[in-house]
C-alpha cells in the first residue's frame, strides 16, 4: 500500500496527461538538440572536441541520477519528486536558451538531465500506481510508451523546424510554457503518493556509491569514441565504475534501508524486462542516430526536411503502441513482445541495404516502418513486464531501473555502433578522399552499425522468449491462461 494513493474522484486520465505532458518534454530533449549543433556550435563558438558536451552534459546526469530519482520518489513522494523535477528542467531550459557561453549552455544541459531524471520515473510511477486495474493501466502505458518512444522521432522534427524557422536558443525556451503548465497542473490534480515503509532514512552510501558507477559508467561509454575502447583511460573508467557498482551491491545486502533492496530482482519479469528494455534502446537509439545521418549526409537534406523524414516513424510508432493493447487482451504480453522486437529487427535488417543513390520512399522507409511499428508494439509489454508485477512501495524503484536500462542502454549501443561505423568508414577510405569514394564508405559504414543494431534487437527477442514463461507473466496478462510449467 502507498501512504496515499488515487482517491475515486481523481481523474486518472487528466493524471495520465500531465505526466505525458512532461515525459513528452524530457524525451524531446534528447534528440532535439541534434540537429541544431551546427547552429550552437556557430552562435557560442564552440570547437569541434566540446560540442559533444552538449548532448553527452544531458545524457551523463540523467542516465546516471535515474535510479536515485525512481527511489527517492517512493521514499519522499511520486508528485513532489516529479513537480520539483519538472521545475528544475524548466527552469534549466530557460537558463539554456540565455546561454551566453559554452561553459555556461553545459552547465545547464547538466542541470536538465538532473530535472529529467527525477521526472521520468516520478511520472511512470504516478501511472502504475494510479490505474490500478488491469485493462486501464495497459491503457494508460500504451499512451506512455508512444510519447517515450516517439518522442525522439518529434525530437528532430520539431529541432529542425525552431532551428530553421526562429533560432537555435527555441529548442529549449519551448520547454518553458510546457514545464510551466505541467507543473501548475500537476499541483492541482495529481494525487501524492509514497512508499508506506517505516523506513525513512535515506541510503546515502548506496545512493553516492551507485550514482558515481552510473554517472562514470555513462561518461567512459561516450568517451570511448575519442580515448579508444582499448586505451588506459578507457578500461580505467569502466573498471572504476564497476567497482562503485560493487560496491554498491556490498552495501545494498547490508543496509537495514537499501535504495535497492536486492531481493526485487528476484522478480523474473522485472529483471528480464530490464535487460531486454537495454538492448532494444541500445538498437533503437543507433537508429535514430544513423537514419538522421543518412537523410543529411547522403540524401542532402535540410534540418527541417529530415525532420519530416521521421514523421512516419512517430506514426508507425503511435499504430504499434495502439495495436500493443488490443492484442495483449488476446495474445499476453509476452508474445506481443517477442512479436514486435522481430519486427522491430526485420526493420533494422532492411536498412542494411540503403545504396548510396538511393531514395527516401523507396528505401530507408521500407526499412523505418516496420522498425517503428515494432518498437510501439515492443515499448507497451515491456513497460507492463517491468513494472506490473512490483508491489506500489516498490513502483518508483522498478520505474527508476526501467528507465536507467533505458538510458544505460541507449549510450552504450550508440556508442559501440558508432564506434565500429567510423572505424569501418576509415579503414575502407585508406587515404581515398574523392567524394564518391567517401559516401561509399560512409554507408558502408552505416549498414555495419544497423546490421549491430538488428543482432542487438535479435538477442532481446531470443532472451524474452526462453527467460519468460507463461507462468511468470499470468499475473500481468489481462486474459486468464493456463499455467504451463
Amino acid at each position: 500500500m502507498t501512504a496515499a494513493s488515487a482517491s475515486p474522484s481523481t481523474n486518472r486520465w487528466l493524471v495520465l496527461v500531465i505526466a505525458c505532458l512532461a515525459q513528452f518534454m524530457v524525451v524531446l530533449d534528447v534528440t532535439i538538440v541534434n540537429v541544431a549543433l551546427p547552429s550552437i556550435q556557430h552562435g557560442l563558438h564552440f570547437s569541434p572536441s566540446s560540442l559533444q558536451w552538449v548532448v553527452n552534459g544531458y545524457t551523463l546526469i540523467f542516465g546516471g541520477f535515474l535510479l536515485l530519482g525512481g527511489r527517492a520518489a517512493d521514499l519522499i513522494g511520486r508528485k513532489r519528486l516529479f513537480s520539483v523535477g519538472v521545475a528544475l528542467f524548466s527552469f534549466a531550459s530557460l537558463l539554456n536558451g540565455l546561454a551566453q557561453s559554452p561553459g555556461m549552455l553545459i552547465a545547464g544541459r547538466a542541470l536538465q538531465g538532473l530535472g529529467a531524471a527525477l521526472v521520468s520515473p516520478a511520472a511512470l510511477s504516478i501511472i502504475t500506481t494510479t490505474f490500478t486495474s488491469s485493462e486501464e493501466r495497459t491503457k494508460a502505458l500504451g499512451v506512455w510508451s508512444g510519447i517515450a518512444a516517439g518522442g525522439g522521432a518529434v525530437g528532430l522534427l520539431l529541432g529542425g523546424v525552431l532551428t530553421d524557422l526562429l533560432s537555435w536558443q527555441w529548442i529549449f525556451f519551448v520547454n518553458v510554457p510546457v514545464g510551466m503548465i505541467a507543473l501548475a497542473m500537476a499541483v492541482r490534480f495529481v494525487p501524492e503518493s509514497r512508499a508506506s515503509t517505516a523506513h525513512r532514512t535515506f541510503d546515502l552510501a548506496g545512493a553516492a556509491t551507485v550514482t558515481g558507477g552510473l554517472v562514470l559508467f555513462v561518461y567512459a561509454i561516450v568517451k570511448a569514441q575519442s580515448f579508444g575502447w582499448g586505451s588506459p583511460r578507457t578500461v580505467a573508467m569502466i573498471a572504476g565504475a564497476l567497482a562503485l557498482l560493487a560496491a554498491f551491491a556490498a552495501i545494498e545486502r547490508r543496509s537495514p534501508a537499501p535504495l535497492v533492496r536486492p531481493s526485487i530482482f528476484r522478480i523474473r519479469t522485472l529483471t528480464v524486462a530490464d535487460v531486454v528494455m537495454l538492448l532494444v534502446a541500445s538498437g533503437m537509439f543507433s537508429m535514430f542516430f544513423f537514419a538522421s545521418l543518412y537523410v543529411q549526409e547522403i540524401l542532402g537534406y535540410s534540418p527541417l526536411r529530415a525532420g519530416l523524414a521521421f514523421l512516419p516513424v512517430t506514426a508507425g510508432i503511435g499504430i504499434g503502441a495502439a495495436a500493443a493493447q488490443q492484442l495483449i487482451r488476446r495474445l499476453g504480453v509476452r508474445a506481443v513482445a517477442v512479436g514486435g522486437i522481430t519486427i522491430a529487427t526485420v526493420g533494422m535488417a532492411l536498412l542494411t541495404r540503403v545504396p548510396v543513390h538511393g531514395s527516401y520512399a523507396g528505401d530507408l522507409l521500407v526499412g523505418l516502418m516496420p522498425l517503428s511499428i515494432g518498437m510501439g508494439l515492443t515499448f507497451v509489454p515491456i513497460t507492463l513486464l517491468g513494472t506490473g508485477n512490483v508491489q506500489p512501495d516498490d513502483a518508483g524503484l522498478a520505474s527508476g531501473l526501467f528507465n536507467t536500462a533505458q538510458q544505460v542502454g541507449g549510450a552504450l549501443g550508440l556508442a559501440v555502433l558508432a564506434t565500429l561505423a567510423a572505424s569501418h568508414t576509415a579503414g575502407l577510405l585508406h587515404g581515398n578522399v574523392g567524394a564518391t569514394a567517401h559516401l561509399a564508405a560512409l554507408v558502408s559504414g552505416y549498414h555495419l552499425a544497423f546490421a549491430g543494431g538488428a543482432i542487438v534487437l535479435g538477442s532481446g527477442a531470443v532472451l524474452l522468449a526462453f527467460g519468460l514463461r507463461r507462468r511468470h507473466v499470468v499475473g500481468i496478462d489481462l486474459a486468464p491462461s493456463p499455467v504451463v510449467t
